[in-house]
């Protein structure tokens, strides 16, 4: 696997790269790395495709600007296309995880002529609501803790992060993952709670983040903090202004959706299952995959049952 610097504008952002064929570009999402694809990268590389993965803007050794303007989905979508661009092997197949999914979702609707076809991890693809995500959850959760709320000022979350990082992040990963209490990342705080409190540090953690993949997490963060990673949740009020051109808009291309059964993002809405249509808003979905016992970091926790639905998508292209 080789590293390469791709630049779009001012923005240098650092991408893994590996193998020869047919260019998958994959995007992460909050808090990783590129390495949250490394299994996908070994896989695919494996059996004739291209793929990047990069660390997003604000992480790992990509540029990490400070104004939270920078973290709009225009600029990161952008920076999709500056590395599909860059590597030069034509329209790319996207993979995106987390916040990684809306970016290779909004990548498809903005640079059509660049994107081949796109798998979402863990956030299906809704269109542009009549308010921004974040001024809805204002509503849901009013009178109780929601951690896309807690976010919002800038240094609070920062300063709760960076105390501990390693301990914060162990804390997050098990959190939303198949192994914790179901929901636990969505349990009832107040909304004077921070976001570590009542999260379990698990000894020993769940198998599939061993101690040297969860320093590789530790050491970037520790370099770069949580700024600019936060700052894409403070940018949500920005795109909705942004976006309007996008209002109502289907995916067009081949799309897949991908995800844990034990996934809290499925229960972000009360009451309300995301994952039970999730390709209603693309005219030419190709079906979802739910993986039994599996949590929010699906690639990761799942790897072979997430490389076996995101090969079948790929080859029938």
């Amino acid at each position: 696997m080789d590293f390469v610097t791709v630049r779009n504008g001012a923005i240098e952002l650092n991408v893994a790269v590996a193998g020869s064929g047919p260019l998958i570009v994959c995007v992460h999402g909050f808090p990783e790395l590129w390495y949250s694809w490394r299994h996908q990268i070994a896989h695919f590389a494996a059996r004739g495709f291209r793929v990047a993965a990069l660390d997003v803007r604000g992480y790992g050794r990509s540029s990490k600007p400070g104004e939270v303007t920078a973290y709009t989905m225009r600029h990161l979508a952008s920076d999709v296309v500056a590395v599909i661009e860059h590597i030069g092997d034509g329209p790319a197949v996207l993979f995106g995880h987390d916040w990684g999914a809306p970016i290779v979702w909004h990548a498809a609707l903005l640079h059509p002529d660049k994107i081949r076809a796109v798998a979402g991890l863990s956030v299906p693809y809704r269109p542009r609501g009549p308010v921004p995500f974040i001024e809805l959850a204002r509503t849901l959760y009013k009178g109780r803790f929601f951690y896309q709320i807690y976010f919002q000022q800038e240094g609070v979350a920062e300063a709760e992060l960076e105390s501990d990082i390693a301990a914060a992040l162990r804390k997050m990963y098990f959190a939303l993952s198949g192994a914790a209490p179901h929901n636990k990342w969505l349990e009832t705080k107040s909304p004077e709670a921070r976001l570590l409190d009542g999260l379990v540090d698990p000894k020993p953690f769940p198998g599939w983040m061993d101690e040297a993949d969860l320093a590789v997490y530790v050491d970037a963060f520790r370099a770069g903090g949580f700024r600019g990673p936060l700052n894409r949740y403070r940018a949500q009020t920005i795109d909705f202004a942004e976006l309007a051109e996008l209002s109502g808009r289907n995916i067009a291309q081949p799309s897949v959706f991908i995800a844990g059964e034990r996934d809290p993002v499925r229960a972000f809405v009360p009451g309300v299952d995301l994952y039970a249509e999730p390709g209603i808003a693309c005219s030419d979905f190709r079906g979802s995959t739910i993986i039994p016992g599996i949590g929010h970091w699906v690639q990761q926790e799942a790897p072979r049952e997430t490389n076996a639905a995101l090969e079948a998508f790929v080859r029938g292209l």
